[in-house]
């Protein structure tokens, strides 16, 4: 999540990997946790924010982004090698 984080970051996205109550926490959400996901789920988890003055095209560029940074994150670090 950090990653992607930083990522996003420099595209002018803000994000967030845990909840908004938690934020300061390193510690992975206590609700994801709750509802089954594995300690690595959940601090892999990415949270995004989303309020009536946003328009069709941030989403879209937030969909975009996401979709670009993560498989060169991946390559990066070796996960989901074929």
């Amino acid at each position: 999540a950090e990653a992607l984080l930083m990522g996003l970051d420099l595209a002018g996205i803000a994000a967030s990997s845990g909840s908004a109550c938690t934020a300061a926490s390193l510690e992975p959400s206590h609700v994801l946790l709750a509802l089954g996901m594995s300690d690595s789920m959940a601090r892999s988890s990415l949270r995004l924010s989303v309020g009536a003055d946003n328009t069709t095209e941030e989403v879209d560029y937030v969909i975009e982004t996401v979709a670009q940074l993560v498989p060169k994150i991946r390559a990066m670090s070796g996960a989901h090698r074929n």
